[in-house]
């Protein structure tokens, strides 16, 4: 069975920086999209940052010049470097990833269990 597993989260002042790590293990053939989602109390789950196999990247416009996303193929983890964080960053981050299972023989979502990122003076 695939899993991920993040780490990173935790509590920061205002302008600190986390690096979030999703190490993606288990009969896994091939990593296509690596994604970070979070999601704040009571509000809807966002995409936050994504990356593609080819390393095309995209972000979410409150988090640009921000946050960075990147991947390391060789140890199956996709990063999320956040700096100048801001209490409104406060969520529950999530990893996500498309995956190919070796196994199973077919391409799906993955997710983590999620980490808390909280940012307060």
């Amino acid at each position: 069975q695939v899993q991920l597993v993040e780490s990173g989260g935790g509590l920061v002042q205002p302008g600190g920086s986390l690096r979030l790590s999703c190490a993606a293990s288990g009969s896994i053939f091939m990593i296509n999209d690596m994604n970070w989602y979070r999601q704040a109390p009571g509000k809807q789950r966002e995409l936050v940052a994504s990356i593609t196999q080819f390393g095309r990247i995209n972000y979410v416009d409150s988090v640009k010049g921000r946050f960075t996303i990147s991947r390391d193929n060789a140890k199956k983890t996709v990063y999320l470097q956040m700096n100048s964080l801001k209490p409104e960053d406060t969520a529950q981050y999530y990893c996500n990833a498309v995956i190919q299972s070796r196994s199973y023989g077919a391409t799906s979502h993955y997710w983590g269990q999620g980490t808390q990122v909280t940012v307060s003076s």
